[in-house]
């Protein structure tokens, strides 16, 4: 038979809390995606090897980070997999206007720019036009919340 002590009740009473914070944070997922998989299906190669956005083909997939990825051809499927990171769209493709404003939102994959090399996706092309007017202002606070703001 165990003994409680009054260290092993406030052990219990600390996981309980810490736990279920714990558990909620990490189901905030850091890509955002959709039953079609990261950016809603649509190709992250493409948007810099073909200037546009292409959905991807749901048999030409990369699992990459928990999420689905798809793409358009092999070669973009390579690409991707020989460096991820250069291909991702940034804030996890979360609407970067909205990033900017410490808040999470979907995004539109015909919303996109790509800003020194760098992929970003807002919530619609209304968003994406304020967003571009201020760019280089919205980018640096949104990279302040990023990526805390999945664990708030």
């Amino acid at each position: 038979m165990m003994m409680l002590t009054r260290r092993s009740v406030l052990s219990g009473v600390a996981l309980s809390v810490a736990v279920p914070s714990v558990l909620w944070a990490q189901k905030r997922a850091v890509f955002f995606a959709t039953d079609s998989g990261a950016m809603a299906g649509f190709d992250t190669v493409a948007y810099f090897r073909d200037g546009r956005p292409m959905k991807g083909k749901p048999d030409i997939v990369v699992m990459w980070k928990g999420v689905a990825w798809r793409f358009v051809s092999q070669q973009n499927r390579e690409a991707f997999e020989g460096n991820p990171r250069a291909f991702a769209p940034r804030f996890g493709g979360y609407c970067a206007y909205a990033m900017a404003h410490g808040q999470l939102s979907s995004a539109d994959p015909a919303a996109w720019k790509i800003v020194d090399g760098r992929l970003y996706l807002t919530h619609s092309p209304e968003i994406e036009r304020v967003w571009e007017a201020n760019m280089a202002d919205y980018i640096r606070k949104a990279e302040t919340n990023w990526p805390d703001i999945l664990y708030r």
